[in-house]
C-alpha cells in the first residue's frame, strides 16, 4: 500500500493537474461528455462506482460514505477539484465533502437550480430524478434559496435509468414511460423541467416531446459545465495553454464490470472510452475501514 493512504488530504495541486468526476455508475458520464466539449484541454479522471450503484435507493449515511471514498480515491490521484455527477450524492454528501476536503468541489443540484430559475416564466418548476433526490428536497431548497417565489413540483422516475442504459431512448415505450411520469407535472403547470438524474438528458428529445415546446428543459450537465469553467477561471486553474502539442490525459475507472461499462459508457459519452481501468479491490478505500 502506498504511503499516502491513511490521508485525506489533497497532493500538491496546480493548474496541470486534472478534474475528477466521480458518479455512482456510468450517468456521470454526460457530465464528463460536457466537459470534453467545453474545455478540450483539460484532463480528466472518472471513477464510477458500478460495484455499489444505485445510490438513489440508499441512505443518507450510506451515500456520504461512498462519496468520501470515491473522493479520497480520486485525491490520491492529484486531482485539483472535484465535481459530483451524481445527483443522489450531491444531494446528501455534498456538504460533507467540502467540510473534509480541501479543494473547490461542486455538484449538479445549484447549477440545475439556478438555471431553472432564471429560466422560468411562470414560477412553476418541475424536478425529476431518483427517489432519493426527489426524497432529498434538494433542489426545492436550492430554488427556495434563490427565489422563494417559484413553485417546485418533483416526480421520481426510476424507469428512465433502465431505459437509458438500454438504449431504448426514442419510440413507443420511453414515450409512455414519460406520460405516465410527467403528466402530474404538466397538470401543475410547469414551463421549466430539471433533469435532475445524470441519465436522462439521453432521454431528453423524448421527455421534450411528452412536455411539449412549451417547457424548458434543463440539462444539469451542460449547466455543471458551465459553473467548473467560471470556477476554474476565479481560481485560475485553468490548465496552462503550452507552446507544442500534448496529449489530454483521459482516463476512467470503475469498481466492477468494465466490459459493459465501455460498452454502455461509449454511448452516454459519444466517443471511445480511451483508458478504462477495473481498480483492484486491494486498491478501493472502502476496504480501508
Amino acid at each position: 500500500m502506498s504511503g499516502d493512504r491513511d490521508s485525506a488530504g489533497p497532493r500538491t495541486r496546480g493548474a496541470a493537474a486534472p478534474i475528477g468526476v466521480f458518479d455512482s455508475g456510468i450517468g456521470g458520464l454526460t457530465v464528463v461528455r460536457q466537459l470534453l466539449a467545453s474545455l478540450p484541454g483539460e484532463d480528466v479522471l472518472y471513477f464510477g462506482d458500478t460495484a455499489r450503484v444505485p445510490y438513489g435507493i440508499k441512505s443518507k449515511e450510506t451515500v456520504t460514505r461512498f462519496s468520501r471514498e470515491n473522493t479520497q480515491f480520486l485525491v490520491r490521484r492529484g486531482i485539483k477539484m472535484l465535481v459530483v455527477a451524481c445527483n443522489s450524492a450531491s444531494a446528501m454528501a455534498l456538504e460533507s465533502l467540502r467540510r473534509e476536503f480541501e479543494l473547490p468541489i461542486l455538484g449538479v443540484i445549484h447549477p440545475g437550480a439556478t438555471a431553472a430559475v432564471r429560466a422560468t416564466r411562470s414560477g412553476k418548476v418541475g424536478v425529476i430524478g431518483t427517489q432519493a433526490t426527489v426524497g432529498s428536497r434538494a433542489y426545492d431548497r436550492a430554488i427556495a434559496e434563490l427565489d422563494p417565489r417559484v413553485e417546485v413540483y418533483s416526480r421520481p422516475c426510476p424507469l428512465f435509468v433502465p431505459l437509458a442504459e438500454e438504449g431504448w431512448i426514442q419510440g413507443e415505450v420511453p414515450e409512455r414511460v414519460a406520460a405516465e411520469y410527467l403528466a402530474p407535472l404538466l397538470s401543475a403547470g410547469i414551463d421549466t423541467l430539471i433533469l435532475g438524474c445524470t441519465h436522462y438528458p439521453l432521454l431528453e428529445a423524448t421527455i421534450q416531446k411528452v412536455a411539449g415546446d412549451g417547457v424548458t428543459l434543463i440539462d444539469t450537465a451542460v449547466e455543471t459545465v458551465r459553473e467548473v469553467t467560471e470556477l476554474l477561471q476565479t481560481e485560475q486553474l485553468e490548465h496552462p495553454a503550452g507552446t507544442s502539442p500534448r496529449e489530454v490525459r483521459r482516463e476512467y475507472f470503475v469498481s466492477d464490470v468494465p466490459a459493459e461499462f465501455r460498452k454502455v459508457g461509449e454511448r452516454f459519452l459519444g466517443r471511445e472510452l480511451e483508458s478504462l481501468v477495473w481498480v483492484d479491490q486491494d486498491d478501493l478505500p472502502w476496504y480501508e475501514r
